[in-house]
């Protein structure tokens, strides 16, 4: 659940902390009052675009902090170490986003800087917002194939994987087959480039690492009467009479002479004096061999320097190195061999593609069949739902059909038709509001109010399934009244049973059965707007469901019908 959200500073609010509980959470209050703020803060919160127009007048910037209570269990948490965010799984969730007055936009989930994709990542899993633009998704049939797969769950997601991974096969073949068949007089020109390309390097018989090899030889050879000099000295140095080895050896000569008049001192001195002169002889001996293996060769110094400027001249047009030009070598090769060859390639790839088709055309009739008995299950779950929310004598179908393509279709049971990555069934909800009547879509046919009723009954099919903590409705409820607000009002209560339901509403039977009820008001103070939040007390909700039941007056009566109305959904919840 959502326990905490704190802002700051954004739009006509300074400050707000709310405190949230479990169960169903209206807004109510006057048309501007900053009802709608609340929700663009969550939507913030869950990854929505900020902009600067939302930061207060005179404010640097706009803080909101959301806190999440959530079970161990809860999918979040393994999305959170996929993102590479520490969270310990069963303790809070906070989530920071800051916009400053220039625009600009920071996000932090439990203090670990994230950006704006991987906010949205996370918020997919926490809140669900939905409004009236949200209506505009059930008219637009594109969207209704999505609803569809999520409600088939697992077992739409399986066959619509083994579809998909086809699918991108199939069109990347689709693709290559298409620049081949293209290939035009240009390509034909490169060719001859391609040939010439390919003997120049080929001509060079690059191995990897060869400059490398070659460049540490020439440091060698181009130093050698530099480094025989030295290293002639140095072993001189060494093996000279009076110096180096030869003094190193008479002064461990006269530690032995000595070391028996003092041998807890002078044992380690003649040890460690001993040891130097080991390693002195070793290192003369070394130098010696060295020496000798110094090579005096001009020829072979020329060899390497014309060698590296043949590698130097390829790595100009080729590549940073030699890997890199052997990479673009094998490349150019392909390339003539797909050019020299196009027919054959052609008809390899024409033969893999027919192959493919059949395999695509299985794996789509598989996801179709499949679609059609989920389809019949979610008719079925929304009628049920609908019956509740005053809608009884409504028909809704979920319908799968193709389309025939005959010129760019794949085949699927003896005919063409239209595929796309999503397959080949195009989905509509239909609907029937009275009896006798044909179905229809639902934008042929459906008012605001049935929108609203259809949209609030998916929604509780799909809060069983989604597992998202946190729905918010921002005023769905428009269009409705009477006994369907009353059935809204019920609706919504229920769905608070298996997760945390928030509505803005201008409806008093919605709000009469909220668990917590916050009244939204807007105070002028010194020529500035500020918007409080207040929890309200079983009186004042009483006044506040008599000002939505009367208007600006307030009257007895009308306070007398909030009490009531607010005491018959009391009943009607303990009885639920």
């Amino acid at each position: 659940m959502l326990t905490e959200l704190s802002i700051r500073n954004l739009a006509v609010i300074e400050h707000v902390h709310i405190r949230f509980k479990m169960g169903f959470h209206v807004l109510t209050g006057e048309t501007g009052a900053g009802k709608s703020i609340i929700i663009d803060a969550l939507t913030l919160i869950v990854g929505g675009r900020g902009s600067s127009d939302l930061v207060r007048y005179g404010a640097d910037k706009a803080e909101i902090e959301a806190m999440f209570e959530l079970p161990p269990t809860h999918p979040v948490w393994d999305t959170l170490t996929e993102l590479g965010i520490q969270a310990d799984p069963g303790e809070h969730l906070l989530i920071r986003r800051e916009i400053t007055a220039t625009g600009k936009s920071s996000s932090r989930i439990n203090g670990q800087l994230v950006n704006l994709t991987m906010l949205r990542q996370t918020g997919e899993w926490l809140v669900n917002i939905h409004g009236q633009h949200e209506h505009q998704s059930l008219l637009n049939d594109e969207e209704h194939i999505h609803s569809l797969d999520l409600f088939g769950d697992a077992e739409i997601a399986a066959a619509k994987k083994i579809y998909q991974s086809t699918y991108d096969e199939y069109m990347k073949l689709h693709k290559d087959l298409r620049e081949l068949q293209e290939t035009s007089k240009q390509a034909l020109q490169m060719l001859d480039l391609y040939r010439f390309q390919i003997d120049e390097i080929s001509a060079a018989k690059l191995k990897a690492g060869e400059d490398e090899t070659l460049a540490e030889e020439k440091r060698k050879l181009a130093n050698a009467e530099r480094l025989y000099q030295s290293t002639s000295e140095a072993y001189d140095f060494l093996y000279a009479t009076n110096r180096g080895l030869d003094a190193a050896g008479k002064a461990v000569s006269r530690i032995q002479d000595i070391v028996q008049l003092d041998p807890a001192n002078l044992t380690p001195l003649l040890e460690q004096a001993q040891s130097a002169y080991y390693q002195l002889e070793d290192a003369a001996y070394q130098l010696r061999d060295y020496r000798e293996g110094i090579e005096f060769n001009p020829s072979r110094l020329d060899f390497i320097e014309q060698r590296l400027d043949t590698i130097t001249s390829l790595r100009r047009k080729y590549g940073e190195n030699i890997k890199e030009i052997l990479t673009y070598l094998e490349k150019i090769k392909t390339e003539v061999d797909t050019i020299e060859n196009k027919d054959e390639h052609i008809q390899k790839i024409e033969a893999k593609l027919a192959a493919l088709e059949k395999q695509l055309g299985v794996a789509a009739l598989d996801l179709s069949n499949l679609r059609r008995g989920i389809a019949q299950q979610l008719a079925v779950q929304i009628e049920h739902e609908l019956r509740d929310l005053q809608m009884e004598r409504t028909q809704f179908r979920v319908q799968v059909e193709q389309v025939l393509d005959e010129r760019n279709g794949i085949e699927v049971e003896g005919k063409k038709v239209k595929f796309s990555r999503q397959g080949i069934d195009q989905i509509e909800f239909m609907m029937a509001p009275n009896p006798g009547e044909p179905l229809r879509g639902l934008s042929k046919i459906a008012s605001g109010g049935e929108l609203s009723r259809i949209m609030l009954a998916m929604k509780t099919i799909f809060a069983r399934i989604d597992q998202i903590p946190v729905l918010v409705f921002d005023e769905v409820d428009t269009g409705v009244s009477g006994r369907a607000a009353q059935a809204i009002a019920e609706k919504m209560s229920n769905l608070s049973g298996s997760c945390q339901v928030f509505s803005i509403t201008h409806l008093p039977q919605v709000a009469s059965f909220a668990d917590v009820h916050f009244y939204i008001r807007k105070e002028v103070d010194q020529d500035r707007t500020f918007t409080r939040v207040q929890d309200m007390p079983d009186s004042g909700r009483i006044e506040e469901l008599a000002r939505m039941l009367g208007g600006v007056e307030v009257t007895e009566t009308t306070l007398h019908h909030a009490g009531e109305m607010l005491a018959m959904a009391r009943n009607k919840k303990a009885r639920a």
